[in-house]
């Protein structure tokens, strides 16, 4: 399994993953977000699935923006191409995949800002190679472990807010999935896309360095339950003079 995040803002875009790759009973650590960054033309793909689907399709894709990346001017050109690798490795390998009792299941996000985009766009790209566009109505999509960190998200976040609100928004997302599932976990590696810099910034992030924003909010959190104006449960406690029949 695994956690990624993008999240779509009035000044840019957000992304997040965790880098947690389990297979059976051993863990290691792998990067999941390709780059992109030329001149008025970035944009990064995190994918979420098999990772030798994930890598063979990256592959494929490297090699076609070295041959024709100027040709994409928006990036819905270049999520099409992807989609177009995606479908070739599942050409390949999807029959040999099943036999094994594995699924074809790579997920991508992929967001960014070509030349002739008016501002930053954010995608999910399905397995099988359609895709649909994230705006501002739900302003975000996770791939991989999705349960934890939804309602973080719905509860705070909306499209006019910040990218530094969105950004911590993201974190409090990842670690609510990270302290729910033991198949999520740091270091987690972040990209930002402010409108128009055509920059994509990325940062990498261990557990010590964001683990007293964890505990800040877990505090938070207890002494907000503790403050609820909820007196009205308090009926909970008191004694049922009538109880209710269950004939």
């Amino acid at each position: 399994m695994t956690f990624c995040l993008g999240i779509k803002t009035k000044d840019g875009i957000v992304g997040l993953s965790d880098t947690r790759i389990t297979s059976g009973s051993e863990t290691t650590s792998s990067k999941k977000v390709y780059t992109v960054n030329r001149e008025k033309h970035s944009f990064f793909i995190m994918t979420s699935g098999l990772r030798s689907v994930r890598d063979k399709a990256i592959t494929y894709f490297s090699e076609v923006i070295e041959r024709k990346d100027d040709s994409f001017t928006k990036l819905y050109h270049a999520v099409n191409e992807f989609g177009n690798q995606v479908r070739a490795v599942a050409k390949e390998d999807r029959e040999y995949l099943e036999e094994a009792g594995l699924n074809f299941n790579v997920y991508s996000i992929i967001g960014g800002q070509l030349e002739e985009d008016s501002e930053p766009k954010l995608y999910l790209l399905y397995p099988q190679g359609n895709w649909i566009e994230i705006r501002r109505g739900t302003p975000f999509v996770i791939i991989g472990n999705t349960g934890f960190g939804n309602p973080v998200l719905k509860r705070s976040l909306s499209y006019d807010d910040s990218l530094d609100y969105a950004l911590k928004c993201a974190f409090l997302a990842f670690d609510a999935t990270r302290i729910s599932a033991n198949d999520v976990d740091f270091p987690i590696d972040m990209v930002l896309l402010p409108n128009n810099t055509f920059s994509v910034k990325e940062q990498r992030f261990e557990q010590k360095e964001l683990e007293h924003i964890s505990t800040f909010w877990n505090e938070r959190l207890k002494n907000a339950i503790e403050e609820l104006p909820a007196s009205i449960l308090d009926k909970a406690f008191e004694e049922n003079l009538n109880p209710v029949s269950h004939d």
